[in-house]
């Protein structure tokens, strides 16, 4: 008796283990193939945006093609930056090399995020008008949106307050 009170038990157990492993595996699908792809952002975006293959043929061209150049505004960002270290340990006031490297910092990333928005805009008009839309608010209110104080001088500036008060 205490032996088929055990078997039931362990095959309760063995069954709920299967049905668990079961709906993770299936559910977890569509995450998985996004998490596989050679791209996922765009394959996410596929997927969310209900893109067609011809659609995604020219969004993923768009994409190689403001990746590479995005990569390089990074490269003289990232210069400029280290740059900029340089002159700030060896002074201990703003000098006419400093401000000018940080007007060329403040060029290049204003370049970066104009880039930005043409690529924004012409991913969204290659997309169906109500998608692209959706995406177009999506990425904006992302990118240059309060949650980005980066992008967002209002933001920077109420965050700046708030580390000095």
């Amino acid at each position: 008796m205490m032996k088929r009170a055990w078997l039931i038990i362990l095959g309760g157990l063995a069954a709920a283990l299967v049905a668990y492993g079961a709906s993770y595996y299936f559910g977890s699908a569509p995450y998985r193939c996004i998490a596989d792809s050679k791209t996922p952002e765009l394959t996410w975006l596929q997927q969310e945006f209900h893109i067609s293959a011809s659609e995604f043929g020219r969004i993923s061209a768009l994409h190689d093609s403001y990746t590479a150049a995005c990569a390089e505004r990074c490269r003289q960002i990232d210069a400029l930056n280290g740059q900029l270290q340089r002159l700030l340990a060896a002074t201990n006031a703003v000098t006419p090399e400093i401000d000018k490297t940080l007007q060329e910092a403040a060029r290049l990333r204003a370049e970066c995020q104009k880039a930005m928005l043409q690529h924004f805009y012409a991913v969204s008009q290659t997309m169906p008008p109500e998608q692209g839309r959706r995406y177009f608010a999506w990425v904006t209110a992302r990118t240059f949106g309060p949650e980005h104080p980066s992008m967002s001088s209002a933001a920077a500036a109420a965050d700046h307050e708030h580390h000095h008060e």
